[in-house]
C-alpha cells in the first residue's frame, strides 16, 4: 500500500523502502549514515543490506504493534539521507 512518506510502503505493520546504490562502498556508506541516524533517535529500522548495491529499511515500532508516528518522522529523516 503506497504511503505518505515519499518512497515509502506500508507492508504488514511496517514502512518498508528499498534503495539501489551504483556500488557496494555507496551502499555501506548510507547504511552507516542510517545507523547514526537511528542511533542517535533511539529508534532502529531492520537494515538488510543485499545483491552487493541495494539496501532494504524496514521501520515498526514493535513495543506498539505496528506504526507510530515515530516511524513516520524517521522514514521522512531518513528520506533526506538521500540515496
Amino acid at each position: 500500500m503506497p504511503c505518505a512518506i515519499p518512497g515509502w510502503t506500508e507492508r504488514e505493520k511496517a514502512l518498508v523502502r528499498e534503495y539501489q546504490f551504483n556500488d557496494f562502498a555507496a551502499a555501506l556508506a548510507f547504511v552507516n549514515r542510517v545507523g547514526a541516524l537511528a542511533e542517535a533517535a533511539n529508534h532502529h529500522p531492520d537494515i538488510f543490506l543485499y545483491s552487493w548495491n541495494k539496501v532494504r529499511l524496514t521501520l515498526s515500532t514493535h513495543s506498539a504493534g505496528g506504526l507510530t508516528n515515530n516511524d513516520y518522522a524517521m522514514a521522512g529523516k531518513m528520506n533526506q539521507l538521500g540515496s
